[in-house]
This record gives C-alpha cells, sequence and structure tokens, in this order.
C-alpha cells in the first residue's frame, strides 16, 4: 500500500479520536504495566463494592462499545471490525473505541472523496 493512500481520509475529527486513543493506550497500560512488578492484576483490588461498582460499569461500556463497533462497520461497510473488538480484550476499550472512531471517521471521509 503507498503512502499517499495511507494519508487519505484523514481530517480532524479522525486525527483528534487517534490522539485520543493514543491516551487512552498510554493511560492504561502505565498502570497495568505496573502491576506485573509485583501482585497480579486484580490481586492489588480490595473487592470493595466501589471496585466492583466501577468494574460493572467498564464491562457495560466496554460491550456497548464492541456492540457498536461490530454494527455500525457491518452498517458503513468497513473491513476487519473484528480486529478492534479483539484488540479489546488484550489493551483497553480506552484504546480500540476512540481507535475505531478515527479509522471510522477515515472511512466516511474517503467514500465520501469517492463519490461522484
Amino acid at each position: 500500500m503507498s503512502m499517499a493512500r495511507l494519508k487519505q481520509g484523514w481530517n480532524s475529527r479522525s486525527i483528534t479520536y487517534l490522539v485520543v486513543a493514543v491516551i487512552g493506550l498510554v493511560g492504561t497500560w502505565y498502570f497495568n504495566l505496573q502491576t506485573f512488578g509485583g501482585q497480579g492484576f486484580f490481586e492489588g483490588w480490595p473487592g470493595t463494592p466501589g471496585v466492583w461498582s466501577l468494574t460493572v460499569d467498564l464491562l457495560v461500556v466496554a460491550t456497548a462499545c464492541c456492540i457498536f463497533i461490530i454494527w455500525e462497520s457491518r452498517r458503513i461497510g468497513m473491513k476487519y471490525w473484528w480486529l478492534f473488538v479483539f484488540g479489546s480484550f488484550i489493551t483497553a476499550i480506552a484504546f480500540t473505541f476512540p481507535l475505531f472512531l478515527a479509522f471510522r471517521e477515515r472511512h466516511l471521509s474517503m467514500s465520501k472523496a469517492q463519490r461522484p
């Protein structure tokens, strides 16, 4: 794939989502990597009702985001949508959802540019 093709379709909205995705990746993995130094990821959580509330909150939002990724990708004809859903399990939804939004904006921009 040529470099000119890779640069196509990136507008200010898609770049904004891309910046948010990078912040989500760096922000979550900074703390994830700190947990590998001592105890396991979930061992450090005290299991209080507040922590469980936050956990359920994030799981519900992540589920809604993944459903949106699947439905929206199919609606507009994006390929490789499953990479964003899969990536949510190995990175963070704080990274993959804004990344999906960036690529969605790019796809819509390129589709609009190709119309006669």
